[in-house]
């Protein structure tokens, strides 16, 4: 008896389609790799006019500054694309990611110091709802 043939897989009526994946925040990750960027090496400068934050790791496409350009290289006439401040009126505000205060004081504090600011906050309102909802299950013990 001869072998039957393997079944033909393209002449299919109901193929299955992949699913789609939506990649341009690892196409943006990429491109900061090739460049060398570490988001925690990369400090972040905040305009003092109007809170713009200009983030070495996105550029600025508005004034087509590439990913990866610190702040200290911007050019002479860059300006904030926000409120058009010049560059001294900018701010180091650090990296983004990276725990807030200074270095020999981030072992102390049952580790709070080591946390990042969004950690911190997640702790306090957390705290502060189990605190509320600890007092209000109070009533039902009537």
């Amino acid at each position: 008896m001869p072998a039957d043939p393997p079944p033909n897989l393209a002449s299919d009526t109901n193929p299955i389609e992949p699913p789609i994946i939506d990649l341009s925040d690892d196409i943006e990750l990429e491109e900061q790799a090739a460049f060398g960027i570490k988001p925690a090496d990369m400090h972040r400068y905040k305009c003092r006019s109007c809170d713009y934050t200009y983030e070495p790791t996105k550029g600025d496409p508005q004034s087509k500054i590439a990913v990866g350009v610190p702040f200290e290289e911007l050019p002479e006439s860059w300006r904030c694309p926000v409120c058009n401040a010049s560059q001294n009126l900018f701010e180091d505000v650090g990296a983004l990611g990276k725990a807030s205060g200074f270095e020999e004081n981030l072992s102390y504090g049952l580790g709070v110091n080591a946390m990042t600011p969004g950690q911190k906050n997640i702790l306090i309102f957390g705290a502060m709802g189990a605190a509320i909802a600890l007092f209000m299950s109070l009533y039902l013990l009537q």
